[in-house]
């Protein structure tokens, strides 16, 4: 007794495994919009980059953080804009729009976490900057932690209460 062979439709076509039709094969994006999805990449590395390596001066820290949301925001804004312009176009998505999507949103929500951060505690940021840049020793250093410490935990108890 033979056992029957299943039927499959000719040239691949009809159902894939899991019930699933097959993917529709879309053309290749155009180069411009490559390119824009190529920098929105590279912008949202920029951003988050930027942010690891620019935060270590206080002073720096904050043009440093408003010019990563600015390369965050334009990453957000070319990887959308091409994948947009892809759909239109019915063209594949190019590489690298998703990822700069994903990068910038990443950079822009710790530039803007970094920024607010600032804005709050900038009196103690800075006098805790002072403070170590003058400290000779040891000892020095940690009570500049300590003033440091609970001047923010004094802000903190504030924002949580109310003035």
């Amino acid at each position: 007794m033979e056992a029957m062979a299943r039927y499959s439709p000719p040239s691949g076509r009809g159902r894939q495994p899991g019930g699933m039709l097959p993917a529709r094969q879309l053309p290749p994006p155009d180069p411009a919009l490559r390119q824009r999805a190529l920098a929105a990449f590279a912008l949202g590395a920029l951003s988050l980059i930027g942010l690891a390596l620019g935060l270590g001066n206080l002073r720096r820290g904050i043009y440093v953080a408003g010019l990563t949301l600015l390369f965050a925001v334009t990453a957000i804004w070319l990887g959308a804009g091409a994948g947009r312009r892809a759909r239109r176009s019915g063209t594949a998505r190019p590489r690298g729009a998703v990822s700069g999507i994903v990068l910038g949103g990443f950079g822009l929500a710790f530039s803007a976490l970094w920024l607010l951060v600032l804005a709050v505690f900038w009196p103690q940021l800075n006098t805790y900057s002072n403070c170590m840049a003058s400290a000779n020793t040891v000892a020095a250093q940690q009570a500049c932690r300590t003033q440091f410490t609970d001047s923010v935990g004094g802000e903190i108890s504030v924002l949580q209460n109310g003035r």
